[in-house]
């Protein structure tokens, strides 16, 4: 479902709504992604990575560097270790909040969502990705990073290295293993 504002008269139905979000998609996205990209990098592939994006990042900039790690990690087979898959597995269940805090634990949940446990990427999107969403998971920025986080104040931080990755967050939370 391509996410956007769409006008519809009142009491309209999903049968009547659903052409026009497929329209919406095919124009903002199909058109757009050539055969030769889906060759490379299939369809649901992209739009799984710019769904984590849509989740982790906060704007575009952010989204291509994001981009660029995950590539990185999916190019060497590490795990992804996304806490917004956390999140989702989490916010699946009954009686949680669909976005909820992810605590240290979590990393063992058993689900197909858990980039902590499971290789590669999750089997479905886990959030609606936008168009720039989806153009920065098809054009990350080339980086040597392999860790990131974002600091209280919304500063986005990289790192080529554990060791490294773990003196940042120290630096910034006073905490990290």
């Amino acid at each position: 479902l391509f996410p956007g504002t769409y006008s519809v008269n009142r009491g309209a139905s999903p049968a009547e709504i659903a052409p026009l979000v497929l329209a919406r998609f095919n124009t903002e996205v199909l058109e757009r992604y050539p055969s030769d990209v889906e060759d490379v990098v299939p369809l649901s592939d992209a739009l799984t990575i710019a769904s984590l994006l849509e989740r982790e990042a906060r704007d575009f900039d952010d989204m291509r560097h994001i981009s660029g790690v995950i590539w990185n990690r999916l190019f060497t087979d590490m795990r992804l270790q996304i806490d917004a898959t956390l999140q989702y597995a989490k916010g699946s269940k009954p009686n949680q909040p669909w976005w909820p805090r992810v605590l240290p634990d979590d990393k063992y949940l058993a689900s197909a969502y858990n980039t902590y446990k499971n290789e590669g990427l999750p089997p479905t999107p886990i959030a609606n990705a936008s168009l720039e969403a989806i153009t920065a998971a098809l054009n990350p920025v080339k980086t040597d990073c392999m860790y990131y986080f974002h600091d209280k104040k919304g500063g986005f931080h990289c790192s080529v290295t554990y060791e490294e990755h773990v003196a940042s967050l120290k630096q910034y939370y006073g905490r990290g293993k």
